[in-house]
């Protein structure tokens, strides 16, 4: 703690941040970049394989709830109704009578992102052939990835008279717009925060396609090869919904497969606090699948005031298209974007551009895109309505409607280890009654999944409410009302939502109605975050590794192959809820 008083920060940051490698993963992107580094690489988290065979659907997803039922429609309906009224809209069977008037929004363009500024630019399939001097296929990984697939080799192809071959893998944007006609199987590793594990999906397909993407971005972005990561250490910050048996994975794919020589794992609302240089916050990530609330007081995370909610900037995404079609705004065009990538990647940037809360109607000229089979890209010049509406979703997430994928196998979660604790010296098997009596009043997190096999008892994740009740319940179950108030008054929005105009004063005024009356609390206040939302996170991250000096939490290499982490070694993975907050006092000197 001596050296952090004296070092200057740009010193700090060239000393430890050159060999420090920070991964953040997430449902629907992976930010990864070296400490040193004022913002990460982005690119979306999913890959797509070539295959030998015609796949049954080119979208490897598992949809357990993809059709709205006739009572999910009517909650829907009626949720709309509440938030027309509330923005003094028409109701949703009513007509809109000024028609010739409208607001129209100019899109967002992100500073640190230039690409997204490239929406006019004429349309392109990606080119799924392999080029002489493509470097997109690292030497580490030829042996290891499905091999390539020529034309003429592929029953049913066209002759090519070059022989040129595929890909046998594409990672990030550019698997997005992989056509719908060419052999590949898209997967996203990573759905609502967790292993997209299925029957569909094997669990160790999950871990190659992770293992796969993330060297992936090392090596076309960081130009790291693997010959060279017994050079670096790696951050992991991870979404709090990960489970035990997740974050083993993670690390074990950071460690053993991309050869990283230690590790460390910290959680995405610790992360985003010492980001933003907050000791003390209630940290909301409203990420593109799952919403999560936790509590930060002196620099560690509360465990028993985390929640989950079940959505995120996807269903808005969703709820946009439903609202058109149902205003018969939206062009005659097959949009589906749960089977086809590309139309989630146009939809979401239209939500991006054109959402926001305001009272009174909000409408826009968009141009709409379609991608039909077989055919080029067209764009639509439309008229959009309602555009206030889909955000407000957060609050009323019936209108949502977010689907539902189903839970791996239960055998998965048969882990008695909790990465999260101290707990060699509990008793094995561990019983509820055993831990209540050993720490009374302790809260062991579950997984998102209903039936956790080992603790029946205790109370789910998942939370069935909008964001300011899950806000107001998270900070009122800290219990103190000093500090009560002051998590109230330090309320912090980060996500790629964190984004939308108009979000925080909805968020200021829904959480303070929320708040009981018995309650001597009067006052909300969200923060302006001092890092961009979409990467707070991950710049936390640098911080916590740059800063952390003694290691004492960090796994090495070898000592993870031989021995993991298993009961009776004295030693253990330390999550972040152990950091002590000398760091964030550092950051705010």
């Amino acid at each position: 703690m001596d050296y952090l008083k004296t070092a200057i920060p740009s010193q700090l940051i060239s000393e430890r941040g050159s060999n420090l490698v920070v991964i953040n993963p997430g449902s629907a992107n992976i930010r990864v970049g070296l400490a040193q580094q004022d913002a990460p690489f982005t690119a979306p988290h999913c890959i797509a394989r070539c295959t030998s065979q015609v796949p049954k659907r080119n979208v490897q997803d598992q949809m357990l709830n993809s059709q709205v039922t006739t009572a999910q429609h009517m909650e829907r309906e009626k949720a709309y109704d509440i938030i027309a009224s509330l923005l003094k809209i028409p109701f949703l069977d009513e007509e809109v009578t000024n028609s010739s008037s409208f607001q129209r929004k100019m899109g967002r363009v992100d500073a640190y992102n230039p690409q997204n500024g490239r929406k006019d630019s004429v349309f392109s399939w990606t080119d799924v052939y392999e080029r002489q001097s493509s470097t997109l296929v690292a030497d580490s990984l030829e042996d290891k990835d499905l091999p390539s697939t020529s034309l003429a080799q592929r029953e049913g192809g066209h002759m090519d008279l070059g022989q040129r071959k595929y890909r046998p893998f594409i990672c990030g944007e550019e698997s997005l717009k992989i056509s719908p006609t060419e052999p590949y199987c898209f997967r996203r590793p990573i759905r609502r925060g967790h292993f997209n594990i299925s029957q569909d999906y094997p669990v160790q397909q999950v871990y190659e396609d992770l293992h796969t993407l993330w060297d992936w971005m090392l090596v076309e972005k960081l130009h790291i090869p693997q010959s060279e990561r017994n050079m670096y250490s790696a951050v992991l910050v991870v979404p709090e919904t990960f489970d035990n048996r997740e974050i083993k994975e993670v690390l074990s794919i950071v460690l053993r497969d991309l050869q990283f020589s230690s590790a460390v794992v910290h959680q995405e609302g610790l992360a985003a606090a010492f980001g933003n240089g907050l000791s003390t916050a209630c940290i909301v990530n409203i990420g593109a699948q799952v919403t999560s609330v936790i509590c930060i007081e002196d620099g560690v995370s509360l465990p028993t005031s985390e929640k989950t909610l079940p959505f995120g900037g996807e269903d808005i995404s969703r709820c946009l298209l439903w609202t058109q079609r149902h205003h018969q705004t939206w062009p005659q065009v097959r949009t589906d974007m749960l089977t086809k990538p590309i139309d989630m990647l146009m939809l979401n940037e239209l939500k991006e551009s054109y959402c926001y809360i305001q009272e009174g109607e909000v409408d826009a000229v968009a141009v709409v895109q379609s991608y039909e089979d077989g055919m080029p890209a067209a764009s639509h010049r439309t008229r959009l309505t309602a555009l206030n509406v889909p955000p407000m979703g957060l609050f009323y997430p019936t209108l949502l409607v977010p689907d539902v994928y189903p839970p791996p196998p239960r055998s998965w979660f048969n882990d008695y280890e909790d990465m999260l604790e101290e707990t060699w010296h509990f008793d094995y098997p561990r019983r509820p009654d055993m831990v209540d009596s050993l720490y009374p009043g302790f809260n062991i997190g579950l997984p998102m999944w209903d039936s956790y096999p080992m603790f029946q008892t205790k109370p789910k994740k998942e939370e069935k409410v909008g964001l300011a009740e899950a806000i107001t319940s998270s900070i009122l179950s800290t219990g103190r009302i000093d500090l009560k108030r002051k998590l109230f008054c330090s309320i912090q929005l980060i996500g790629g939502v964190a984004l939308t105009e108009g979000l925080i004063p909805a968020v200021e005024d829904r959480v303070l109605h929320a708040i009981p009356s018995n309650e001597a609390i009067d006052t909300v206040e969200v923060l302006q975050s001092r890092t961009h939302p979409t990467f707070v996170s991950w710049k936390g991250g640098a911080i916590l590794g740059i800063l952390d000096i003694g290691r004492d939490a960090w796994i090495h290499r070898m000592d993870w192959i031989h021995n993991g982490v298993h009961v009776g070694i004295g030693r253990k993975y330390k999550d972040s809820y152990y950091v002590q907050a000398q760091a964030t006092c550092y950051i705010n000197s």
